[in-house]
């Protein structure tokens, strides 16, 4: 496992951001292991996958967790409003980081992840391969 770190400052989209230094580096298969900072704007898919979640105020980042494929990320975040209010779901394009996100990720060595479509959910789902 190789850890990368890396800070994406205002007005980056976060998860265009975190795809995009992953391309940069050449980072095919990796999870996230902790985010700090806050946005100005959220874009959230909730549960279910019908309904979305989108603000313009300032939230704090609690939590992002989620995996990086080459042929694809899955993210999932949480993000508190200035009364402490936290919302959390599948992170979209949208979410506009304030003065910083900071970011691990864990890069794997032993296994290939990637993401095929599955018929039985209507999504890409990760498929993982051994490099052994």
């Amino acid at each position: 496992m190789k850890e990368h770190v890396f800070r994406l400052t205002e007005g980056t989209d976060l998860k265009t951001g975190i795809r995009e230094y992953c391309q940069t580096n050449r980072i095919t298969s990796a999870c996230v292991i902790c985010c700090v900072g806050c946005l100005t704007q959220i874009s959230l898919r909730m549960a279910g996958g019908e309904v979305y979640f989108q603000d313009n105020n300032d939230r704090e980042i609690v939590s992002l967790t989620g995996t990086v494929s080459e042929n694809g990320v899955h993210f999932h975040i949480s993000a508190s409003d200035v009364t402490g209010t936290t919302v959390g779901g599948h992170l979209k394009e949208g979410c506009i980081v304030g003065t910083t996100a900071e970011i691990v990720l864990a890069e794997l060595e032993s296994v290939t992840l990637t993401r095929q479509f599955d018929e039985k959910t209507g999504y890409k789902e990760l498929v993982i391969s051994s490099n052994k």
